[in-house]
């Protein structure tokens, strides 16, 4: 199931420096100045659209050509090196009082092809286009995806022994996120306990799964020797227990009422809103409406036949409000909804309407994990944006070379 592998990665004296957030959870903009001052930055390749003109297609030749350059830059100057050995790493993040112990490794593309490791997202064509060239072009897979696992005794024993061990990288990022990582040089046992797990979920990085499945497909094409081994037939991931991961709450910004005044809005929801700020719970969210917060409760809506997917409190939202009365029918192409995760909180979402950025917005409750896997395991599709996983892992603190 897991597989050790020679990483690519930085010099303990450049990790901070080069350790990136995902290239999906920042704009052009944010990347800009998450960079400025810092050559050695990983959203130098992950987004290199910023060392190109403005306003220029985040899918043009030029994006992964300059991709290409800046990743070839930073292995010419020393600041990325290639492990001699085949290793697993154990990754820690911590948040505040939060902390998770996962294992950074890589996994067979067979078993996620063959719907061994679990799916709950519907991907983008485009999305995945773009992760598979980048991939291909790279020749390398530099963020990882986000498993998860239901605990075991002799894994959770593992990760206890690995982390009184000294660390290779231990850092404390800008946005206070704590990352450290314990190489693991005999990782034979790591091999043996991870085949006692029975399912392995995709929790988050959907399309760098689909995106690695894709890269393998066109090299295997291309080869006229195919041995099932080559590096490409594996994945770079880190797993963790799913009694460790935190899920915050994925709200949702709408930019205009679609022909609606606030009082007709209102009207067509009295019957199950009620003034409060923020999510009473699970089968509630809170809909904020020219300055004013309102509890709208959704558990009527939830019937008894529904499927796992159809009672998410995102999916209720989607069917009874947003596409019924705010012409929102397909979320992931509709321009005029927006999506705002994590540690963002209700004042962002305030701060958008209140400035006339939108017309509407809705703070959720957080999935849960057991919606996630029940899901999964039924093989049904979330809502796109359910779910919002920090802390983040960071991109290029290991690297799967292909």
């Amino acid at each position: 199931m897991i597989r050790p592998f020679s990483a690519v990665r930085p010099r303990p004296d450049d990790v901070a420096a080069v350790a990136a957030v995902p290239y999906d959870v920042v704009s052009r903009e944010e990347a800009t100045q998450l960079v400025a001052g810092n050559p050695l930055s990983f959203l130098h390749v992950s987004r290199s659209e910023i060392d190109l003109e403005p306003g220029i297609d985040p899918y043009s030749d030029a994006v992964y050509s300059k991709a290409k350059e800046n990743y070839a830059r930073l292995q010419q100057e020393g600041v990325l090196i290639r492990e001699q050995d085949d290793s697993v790493y154990v990754y820690r993040l911590r948040s505040g009082q939060h902390s998770q112990v996962g294992l950074a490794a890589t996994f067979a593309v067979d078993e996620y092809d063959a719907g061994k490791i679990l799916k709950h997202e519907k991907t983008r064509k485009d999305k995945e286009d773009d992760r598979t060239r980048h991939i291909l072009t790279l020749r390398a897979q530099t963020g990882p995806v986000l498993l998860t696992f239901r605990p075991l005794p002799s894994v959770r024993e593992l990760f206890e022994e690995a982390v009184q061990g000294q660390p290779l990288y231990d850092l404390t990022a800008g946005d206070g996120i704590q990352h450290t990582v314990w190489k693991v040089s005999q990782p034979q046992h790591w091999v043996q306990a991870f085949e006692a797990v029975p399912s392995l979920y995709i929790a988050d990085g959907h399309h760098r799964a689909a995106g690695a499945s894709r890269a393998r497909a066109r090299l295997r094409e291309e080869s006229s020797g195919w041995s099932g081994q080559e590096a490409a037939n594996f994945f770079l991931a880190v797993a963790f227990p799913t009694d460790q991961l935190r899920i915050l709450p994925y709200d949702r910004v709408v930019k205009d009422l679609n022909g609606l005044t606030a009082q007709q809005l209102r009207e067509k929801l009295h019957p199950f809103v009620a003034p409060r700020t923020t999510p009473e719970g699970p089968g509630h969210c809170s809909m904020y409406l020219e300055g004013q917060w309102l509890d709208v409760n959704m558990t009527a809506w939830a019937t008894a036949d529904a499927s796992p997917a159809e009672r998410l409190d995102v999916a209720l939202l989607q069917e009874h409000v947003l596409a019924r009365y705010l012409g929102i029918q397909d979320p992931r192409t509709d321009k005029r909804i927006d999506f705002v995760g994590g540690t963002a909180g209700v004042e962002e979402l305030v701060r958008r309407v209140d400035s006339g950025q939108a017309a509407v917005a809705f703070s959720m409750a957080p999935t849960s994990l057991d919606q996630l896997l029940e899901i999964s395991d039924a093989g049904e599709i979330m809502p796109p944006k359910s779910t919002w996983f920090d802390p983040k892992l960071r991109d290029a603190i290991v690297i799967h070379a292909i």
